[in-house]
């Protein structure tokens, strides 16, 4: 019996380090889907084109799990049909030259288990009028990280039935006809949204039928209403806190809409400047503001509580949100535009019917790196031979490093830093 009892506890114990010590996505990887692995270990897929399809295309890059996908070209890869993209990928956006990638024309679906960084998708009025830009449905760990979202048709994002799911440092702006929505949340749990810039869309900044943490977010120049609850009889669990709700010139003074008593708020410390007079100066969002909306207020965080989230001032947090949402290492005219308004801090903005009255996609010249990979195994020349790394064999990409990381992972990673 003395021996089954020192068994269940080491295994106990076992299972406690191995939880704690599990490797995150990235080094700033926070929230419920920082654990994703994505394509680690695995093959690399070099992305040479911007054609729709064929070898070397994005499509075929995301078509199969396991793989790390690294950018030898830039520019805009136009789709005409939705992309499915597998489990198990980690697209390396930001090893694009230039002003890095914009995947435009209709949606992109994603699986589990997946590392999305620094690239653009872009919908369009040309796609079905229910297709949403991006879609990460019935899936389990996943990261969005610096990620631009526009142009969707019904929600920009969708996110359903999905689990460990975080979105940081993305832009998710300018939905189109018919809706004009930012996302629909439907009963993911345990997802996180921090550093998000939600922009130009007409509601649902999001809808969160969801148990969720939205933390140091900015809402900026809703329609009809930002923030959006679950508004139904499932029980929701919302934890709020440190977000700035900034109206711009389309705006109502509605930031909050349509809670029920299931929906169950937690919140702190969040914002809401609604005099549109170009400055920061919003007034502390209250009880009364929720409980007007029939919100059950909470005590204690429902998700937050679980999390490893690093929590800023609203304020500090309204200008990490200006100088890296979207994907930022170097912004597109679109992105610009966008954040443009926004530092208007209520002056500017409109909320647009299709992509062309917003300007439309520009033409990009395509760039193509000048960055050598000898073996192709996405790490460039100059970066294995200052680590030590030869160039002429491509299995040092996959050993594992005292970080934690492969070597590929190490390299891009420290692209970023």
């Amino acid at each position: 019996m003395l021996r089954k009892l020192y068994l269940s506890l080491f295994l106990l114990s076992s299972s406690f380090k191995l939880a704690y010590s599990q490797q995150i996505a990235f080094p700033d990887a926070e929230g419920f889907g920082r654990f994703a692995s994505g394509g680690r270990g695995g093959t690399v897929y070099h992305v040479t084109n911007l054609n729709d399809t064929g070898k070397g295309s994005f499509r075929d890059a995301v078509s199969e799990s396991g793989r790390t996908i690294v950018f030898d070209v830039a520019g805009v890869i136009k789709i005409k049909e939705k992309i499915t993209a597998a489990s198990g990928i980690t697209i390396a956006g930001q090893t694009a030259p230039g002003t890095g990638i914009t995947v435009y024309g209709n949606s992109v679906s994603f699986g589990g288990n997946s590392i999305i960084r620094y690239i653009r998708f872009r919908g369009s009025i040309n796609m079905p009028k229910g297709g949403c830009t991006v879609i990460a449905d019935n899936l389990k760990d996943i990261i969005f990280d610096h990620v631009s979202i526009e142009w969707g048709r019904w929600d920009n994002l969708h996110v359903k039935n999905s689990t460990n799911v975080t979105f940081q440092y993305c832009l998710i702006g300018e939905g189109i006809d018919p809706q004009r929505f930012g996302a629909l949340l439907e009963n993911p749990v345990d997802m996180t949204v921090h550093h998000c810039l939600w922009t130009g869309n007409q509601s649902r900044n999001p809808k969160a039928k969801a148990k969720i943490e939205y933390v140091n977010n900015v809402v900026y120049n809703w329609g009809k209403s930002a923030f959006v609850g679950g508004h139904s009889a499932t029980e929701h669990y919302q934890d709020i806190v440190g977000n700035y709700f900034i109206a711009g010139p389309s705006s109502t003074d509605d930031f909050l809409s349509m809670f029920t008593p299931t929906d169950h708020v937690y919140h702190k410390d969040n914002y809401a400047d609604l005099n549109k007079d170009g400055k920061v100066n919003g007034r502390l969002v209250t009880d009364a503001d929720f409980t007007k909306q029939t919100a059950t207020l909470v005590q204690e965080p429902s998700a937050l509580s679980r999390s490893n989230l690093t929590i800023d001032p609203a304020a500090d947090a309204l200008k990490k949100v200006m100088a890296e949402a979207g994907s930022s290492i170097k912004r597109d005219d679109v992105d610009k535009r966008i954040i443009g308004y926004f530092k208007s801090l209520g002056k500017n903005s409109q909320i647009f019917r299709t992509e062309a009255d917003a300007g439309g996609q520009p033409k990009v010249k395509q760039e193509i790196s000048k960055l050598k990979d000898t073996d192709k195994d996405g790490i460039p020349d100059t970066w294995e031979i200052k680590n030590n790394l030869k160039i002429n064999d491509s299995a040092d990409a996959s050993i594992v490093t005292n970080t934690g990381y492969t070597n590929l992972e190490n390299y891009i990673n420290s692209v970023v830093k």
